[in-house]
């Protein structure tokens, strides 16, 4: 079973909006896929029961209530929406159930400070360091030619992490989880420029460079 967490202890930055686009993508490709929710708040597991009986089927997860103790053992792909103000010991028990993390970061100075903070955490945690886990961060809700977001995006390049995408603010993603959906699975008119922004965060988590 692969582990791809979701992970910012900086709270509003869009955790479950990728969580459950990532899960999303791997169900609509044919993996069995299940999606732990570790926010009390239920963002991700509010959204599975919105989702059609027609589309591809998650599974959610209580991690808030159960940790990890009921995900399906048939599962090929586990989306870990991790919560927000994790550090030390919890951060460090958390990594342990992960191959892949993604670190979304927003286009604010504030945001950009402590994702600086928990990213030099996070690869101090024992299994990063022995490279036991990899590590990509996402540019999220951003306005392009801003700039703050020219800001954001010479902050990641320069991170010591692969940056792996840049995902626009749209109303698509509020479409797309009031009915249960991912982006991908939005009519081609509609989303195609999310799915090209998308492109190479797919494509490196489908790749062995996202995975020790």
């Amino acid at each position: 079973m692969r582990h791809i967490m979701v992970m910012n202890a900086k709270g509003g930055c869009g955790k479950s909006t990728l969580a459950t686009n990532i899960a999303s993508y791997f169900a609509t490709e044919g993996a069995a896929v299940a999606l732990a929710d570790y926010d009390p708040q239920r963002s991700g597991l509010d959204w599975i029961e919105r989702r059609p009986d027609n589309r591809a089927k998650i599974v959610g997860v209580s991690g808030f209530d159960d940790g990890l103790r009921r995900v399906p053992r048939s599962a090929d792909i586990l989306v870990i929406d991790a919560p927000a103000r994790t550090h030390n010991k919890e951060l460090a028990d958390l990594v342990k159930h992960a191959e892949t993390i993604i670190v979304p970061v927003l286009p604010s100075t504030i945001d950009m400070q402590a994702s600086d903070r928990f990213i030099k955490e996070l690869k101090s945690v024992g299994k990063v360091e022995k490279k036991g886990v990899k590590i990509g961060v996402v540019a999220n809700r951003v306005r392009e030619y801003t700039l703050i977001f020219e800001e954001l995006d010479e902050y990641l390049t320069a991170a010591r992490v692969p940056y792996l995408a840049a995902l626009r603010e749209a109303q698509n993603y509020v479409r797309a989880y009031t009915r249960g959906l991912g982006i991908f699975e939005l009519p081609e008119y509609l989303a195609w420029p999310d799915w090209e922004q998308w492109d190479p965060l797919v494509k490196w988590l489908r790749s062995k460079r996202s995975q020790p």
